[in-house]
């Protein structure tokens, strides 16, 4: 597959671009939070551990949406899902845990923004409207106009992760006042995601025919790549007559699909599992904490 990949050139491939963009991101951030900090905050520098999920939350956006990732995401729907796995359920966790408290305190303080953001990062609301958006996404009619035109998919794919950042921000709450969910609770919402984001998977595996046409129909899979492939890379492929993914995958197009949506189901329980057991071990220890310690008129007695 990788030498056939080589036909889209290195831009496609690579995104140098988006490159420089993740370059530009990260250098916002040391400055903001170091060198330049003063003039925005009298608090210190972010930890280290906060650096470090940061930056990483940044080369994890890279590889997702600038590496061949990226490229291969508009050509097989097994990477298409692959990439939303990643940048919808781990990509907006590094980054809420890396951004420092005083940043997301002048956020959250903005006049304008402040109601909005409280009203959409109340539990509940934030867990209907990204699993609503997640499922409208993958609707066939939705997902086909979404991938065909360069605005309506940044569009529709930015407002879903705004609205992962707000479900996220129930579990991470980067400000107290945003710290809704005992441990317990925490558990459950997870747990409720899981189930609320079923239905778009069981939607994709369950399918006995491919449900969408900017993966299956020729037409459409050339006008999906080009959000991707510059337009004089695709124009000097004219002659080679690709008809869609198929050249690039071994496996049919329905079994595409199907291994799609459980490669989406089984890397959510992964996540989400994941994060069930720290938040359950960090719950358990501190409940265990909190025991009255053994009296010491029994210690002394034994």
């Amino acid at each position: 597959m990788w030498l056939e990949l080589q036909i889209f050139g290195f831009r496609a491939l690579w995104s140098p671009y988006y490159f420089l963009f993740i370059l530009l991101l990260a250098g916002l951030y040391y400055y903001i939070t170091g060198p330049g900090r003063h003039h925005f905050t009298d608090e210190g520098r972010p930890t280290g551990k906060q650096q470090a999920l940061f930056y990483t939350g940044l080369i994890v956006l890279y590889i997702i949406k600038g590496s061949p990732i990226d490229l291969l995401a508009h050509i097989i729907f097994t990477a298409h899902m692959t990439q939303m796995a990643l940048y919808y359920l781990l990509f907006p966790i590094l980054i809420i845990k890396g951004i420092p408290k005083w940043m997301w305190k002048k956020l959250f303080h903005i006049p304008v923004v402040r109601p909005i953001l409280l009203l959409l990062s109340k539990p509940l609301i934030a867990l209907l409207l990204f699993n609503a958006s997640f499922s409208l996404y993958h609707l066939p009619s939705v997902f086909d106009y979404a991938k065909t035109g360069e605005f309506a998919h940044a569009g529709i794919t930015l407002g879903i992760l705004f609205t992962a950042f707000l479900m996220w921000m129930s579990v991470f709450p980067p400000l107290e006042e945003l710290d809704r969910l005992s441990e317990l609770l925490k558990i459950g919402y997870i747990f409720a995601n899981g189930v609320l984001i079923t239905p778009a998977c069981a939607l994709i595996i369950f399918a006995d025919a491919p449900l969408y046409a900017t993966f299956t129909e020729g037409g459409p899979w050339v006008q999906a790549l080009s959000l991707c492939v510059p337009q004089d890379v695709l124009n000097g492929m004219a002659g080679l007559k690709m008809s869609g993914p198929e050249l690039f995958s071994p496996l049919s197009l329905l079994d595409d699909q199907q291994s799609a949506g459980i490669i989406m189901k089984v890397a959510q329980e992964i996540i989400f599992g994941a994060i069930i057991a720290k938040i359950f071990f960090t719950w358990f220890n501190k409940e265990r904490d909190i025991i009255d310690p053994v009296p010491a008129h029994i210690t002394q007695d034994s």
